[in-house]
């Protein structure tokens, strides 16, 4: 293990702030994450977990041990007739994964093609796209448990998944996910139900092609974070019920929605922020994408104060039109490496 002082993590965040963390080690086994975290217990440092930076917002300076995950390997635990359950490291580059998925003919996650980031930080988030979640496929988590100071598996009803959502959000600092156990299907079921998804595919069904054309249509609408540094979608989809969609339908009868679980309904935040007029809208070096609305870019060094000032005007502008608080999906770290809320409309 390698500790390092005062590294930079601007190529290691999406968004490329300029980030200096006063201790960084790169993570390359099970054995790493005990000596990291005896480490930063000795010297009364913070962990701050950094995974693929796809998903933060850090401010200038990082006053904590910067754990850097890296463990590597795809293993094949067990399979049937119908499935193959998979143990994945928590350093793998996610879109990498879902490509090797495909050429080995397993199915489920062609619809999470292109979502930056690494597998360890998938089951966080639950990530999603094309009316898919990754908890759907996962099985369990390996994890160290900070608090019972072992290793051990979270199985995937005790994960909680929900939209955007799991127990390593509610309890960010309990938990250092070290390998993601999915179970992917040997037969397709495929889930296209989304309407340039369903078009885009035309008459070719075929898992292979449904993971193409996501391709396609996420790098037709979503910029390259090497170009137009980014963190992906930076607002969540608002949910609301049934009588609030009414009164919202009454003012602005065209309003994207989708039906989810409990009679409550999904409203398309990019649309939202388009009717504002963020669409391509930017603020000194933050902007909202023209492409995209519900993509924020820094576009020439911006720091976080920057980029909070953006999506604050976002938000508020929002709000006082539809009376909808969108909620950011990038989790926002104070100088000391503790994740804070998101202040402001």
């Amino acid at each position: 293990m390698n500790i390092q002082k005062n590294v930079s993590l601007k190529a290691f965040n999406t968004l490329n702030l300029d980030v200096l963390a006063s201790n960084y080690v790169q993570i390359h086994s099970q054995q790493d994450v005990v000596d990291a975290l005896a480490y930063a217990q000795a010297e009364n440092l913070n962990v701050l977990i950094l995974s693929g930076g796809s998903n933060m917002l850090l401010p200038k300076t990082i006053q904590a041990l910067v754990m850097h995950m890296n463990i590597q390997g795809i293993e094949l635990l067990s399979e049937n007739e119908t499935s193959q359950t998979l143990k994945v490291g928590a350093g793998q580059i996610w879109h990498d994964f879902v490509l090797w998925t495909t050429t080995q003919k397993l199915y489920g996650l062609q619809n999470l093609a292109l979502i930056p980031g690494l597998v360890g930080a998938a089951p966080v988030q639950n990530i999603g796209a094309y009316g898919v979640e990754a908890g759907e496929f996962i099985e369990s988590v390996e994890v160290y448990d900070r608090q019972q100071q072992q290793f051990k598996l979270i199985a995937t009803e005790d994960c909680h998944f929900s939209y955007r959502h799991s127990i390593f959000k509610d309890d960010p600092n309990r938990y250092v996910i070290v390998a993601v156990i999915f179970k992917l299907l040997k037969q397709a079921d495929l889930k296209i139900n989304y309407g340039d998804l369903k078009t885009a595919m035309q008459d070719d069904l075929s898992a292979e092609n449904l993971q193409n054309q996501v391709i396609r249509i996420r790098q037709s609408k979503l910029p390259d974070p090497k170009e137009f540094p980014n963190v992906g979608s930076f607002f969540k989809n608002p949910i609301i019920d049934q009588a609030k969609l009414l009164k919202l339908s009454m003012e602005f009868p065209n309003i994207p929605h989708y039906p989810q679980a409990n009679e409550q309904v999904k409203i398309a935040a990019g649309w939202l922020i388009d009717q504002t007029g963020w669409k391509g809208k930017r603020l000194q070096q933050v902007g909202m994408f023209e492409k995209q609305a519900l993509v924020l870019v820094n576009y020439a060094d911006a720091t976080l104060d920057d980029v909070q000032a953006t999506y604050h005007a976002v938000q508020h502008d929002v709000y006082n039109k539809f009376n909808v608080l969108l909620e950011p999906e990038p989790v926002l770290f104070n100088t000391f490496g503790l994740i804070q809320p998101h202040l402001g409309k």
